[in-house]
């Protein structure tokens, strides 16, 4: 079953179409990765999905229901991170994520089970009875995260809950939303770091101008993009006949010498690397350290949505 279906969905803010007649389907268990530059419509898109905002028309589906401003029984089933945190100062963790618990949970002893949960969740036992202002900020985003989850919610939209936060609080956050996955919740993750997205997402859509410009899994897109890898080899002499010869190469797009590191671009191809060694090897010249990166999402990203790519 799909959780969330969107067809044809059109917003206009005046005369600026937000939303060019867009498409989205999320099936039950996915990490769904959805990515845009700014101004791609990504925000719009979930704030209509959550009927934050009206639409001039198209269709929405939740759960396999029509989803409307007053479908209270849809929302209840659905948990919201925002980017920003958003919680209440003068409350303690613990106070804040009752809170937030108590507008979905009124029995006040299945709360306090959610709430023990939640907090044993991110990691923010020692930190209970804190006040946010005490906390850093990779603690006050786990804060954020629990308030959003603490009622076991079936659909969570985690909003580059990522931002500015230290490298461990980033590893606790994704090791949670893949937990949460196993936990049988569906996942529609934003962000901008594509290695987060490459990690922890099962499927991916690149949104640009109000539109789905590409969908599929990480290996899927990247597999779209005309880059095939990126080489980079460490030489003992290098020479423009060096350079010459692994740009006469069939798979070589771009190639630069830089001091004495070869550079290269190449296109999709089995053998790119054993090539450039052999045309190196061909022209006698020695090489040390070898480096070979195959495309990332950040190269689908900036492809697919017009930018430049640049050494």
């Amino acid at each position: 079953m799909n959780v969330v279906e969107v067809n044809d969905l059109v917003k206009r803010y005046g005369e600026v179409v937000a939303l060019d007649h867009f498409d989205l389907s999320i099936a039950q268990g996915e990490i769904f990765g959805l990515l845009g530059p700014n101004g791609s419509g990504k925000t719009t898109a979930i704030n209509c999905v959550l009927q934050l905002l009206t639409y001039s028309s198209g269709r929405i589906d939740l759960f396999g229901e029509p989803m409307g401003a007053t479908r209270y029984d849809l929302k209840r089933r659905i948990g919201v991170v925002p980017q920003q945190v958003a919680v209440f100062a003068e409350l303690s963790v613990a106070e804040n994520i009752d809170y937030f618990c108590s507008l979905y949970v009124r029995d006040e002893t299945r709360r306090r089970e959610l709430v023990a949960a939640a907090i044993e969740f991110v990691g923010l036992r020692s930190y209970a009875k804190f006040r946010p202002k005490k906390l850093s900020g990779g603690l006050a985003r786990r804060l954020n995260i629990a308030c959003g989850i603490a009622h076991r919610p079936e659909l969570i939209i985690l909003d580059e809950p990522t931002v500015a936060v230290d490298p461990q609080s980033r590893n606790a956050i994704l090791q949670g939303v893949q937990r949460l996955r196993g936990e049988g919740a569906t996942v529609v993750y934003t962000s901008h770091y594509m290695e987060e997205v490459e990690q922890i997402c099962t499927r991916v859509m690149v949104m640009d101008k109000g539109r789905a410009v590409a969908v599929g899994t990480p290996n899927e897109l990247k597999s779209m993009v005309g880059i095939g890898e990126r080489i980079r080899v460490e030489l003992d002499a290098p020479d423009d006949a060096v350079l010459a010869a692994v740009r006469r190469l069939p798979h070589t797009q771009h190639a630069t010498l830089s001091g004495t590191t070869l550079q290269l671009t190449c296109a999709h191809g089995a053998q790119n690397l054993s090539e450039v060694l052999d045309a190196l090897t061909a022209a006698g010249t020695a090489y040390g350290k070898v480096y070979a990166e195959p495309p990332t999402l950040n190269d689908v990203f900036l492809e697919l949505t017009g930018a430049e790519l640049r050494d």
